[in-house]
């Protein structure tokens, strides 16, 4: 088959997202400042942008598939087909929020406060179109970074930005009183390459299935542990797991081997709560994949 063409977010997504891949199973190599990585898989080659552009790029066929944000996909208007939704829990590829923020002791409460005002933002076509559609008059102009200085020094009356916690546009002076969306990081594809191509539609199947095994297992590890017969059952229901949990009888003793999958969170409570319980022999260890 022809390769399929994958684009890779460069800048803030850039480094979350080849370690995502190092752990589904495939190793890419930037090399310097080259655009077109090296990736150990000769059904597909590489190419990356910034993630404010690659929507463009796989709507009209520059690029098959590729991973962005929500926002740039919604900025663009791209007609694509979103595959996958990817939220990873420690690191860039966490879901974010784009508010809108004006200054602490601003007048301004609501949308409505702002019509006849100026807003500053990265997010120049949504934010328009946002507008727009609630008949609020505003003038939207396009921020190059640094937006939340803008407002503070009084240049615009508001900024719409995004945010995970709003610490940040806390420690500028400002306040949040409306949140336009949420966003997260998506794997996107070309709709005719994906309703066309069976090919390449099951290649981007199998990334997607592998990416998002990685992404649950970031977030579960595995518990063994030895049981004796006449407490297990009352053990066995202290276990949170995706499924039943996996039960074998050890040789010629009255014990059992149990092992389950859970939420790392879980652990720290879990453990000692099975050990008062009877069980022995705990191993906790890291997952690859759960798929």
């Amino acid at each position: 088959m022809d390769k399929l063409r994958l684009g890779l977010p460069k800048g803030s997504l850039e480094k979350a997202t080849l370690e995502l891949f190092r752990r589904s199973g495939w190793h890419i190599q930037v090399n310097g400042r080259s655009y077109f990585p090296d990736i150990d898989d000769p059904e597909i080659s590489c190419s990356m942008c910034r993630a404010q552009e690659m929507s463009r790029y796989v709507e009209n066929g520059t690029l098959d598939c590729g991973i962005t944000g929500k926002d740039w996909t919604m900025e663009n208007d791209a007609q694509v087909t979103v595959v996958a939704d990817l939220m990873y829990s420690k690191s860039s590829l966490n879901p974010v929020r784009w508010v809108l923020a004006v200054p602490a002791d601003s007048e301004i409460k609501n949308l409505r406060d702002l019509a006849g005002k100026k807003i500053a933002t990265e997010l120049l076509n949504y934010t328009k179109r946002y507008f727009e559609q609630r008949q609020i008059p505003v003038k939207v102009e396009f921020s190059w970074g640094a937006t939340e200085a803008k407002v503070a020094a009084g240049l615009v009356d508001a900024i719409v930005e995004v945010t995970e916690t709003g610490s940040t546009i806390r420690a500028h002076g400002l306040k949040i009183i409306h949140e336009l969306f949420q966003s997260n990081t998506q794997f996107i594809a070309n709709t005719e390459v994906w309703e066309k191509d069976p090919v390449k539609r099951q290649k981007m199947e199998g990334l997607t299935v592998l990416l998002l095994g990685a992404l649950r297992a970031e977030r579960m590890v595995g518990l063994k542990m030895n049981i004796p017969e006449k407490l297990l059952k009352n053990i066995v229901d202290l276990l949170p797991s995706l499924l039943a949990p996996t039960i074998a009888s050890l040789y010629e003793t009255d014990w059992y081997s149990v092992e389950v999958v859970v939420n790392q969170s879980e652990v720290r409570t879990l453990i000692p709560r099975l050990i008062r319980a009877g069980a022995q022999g705990i191993v906790e260890y890291p997952l690859h994949k759960v798929i």
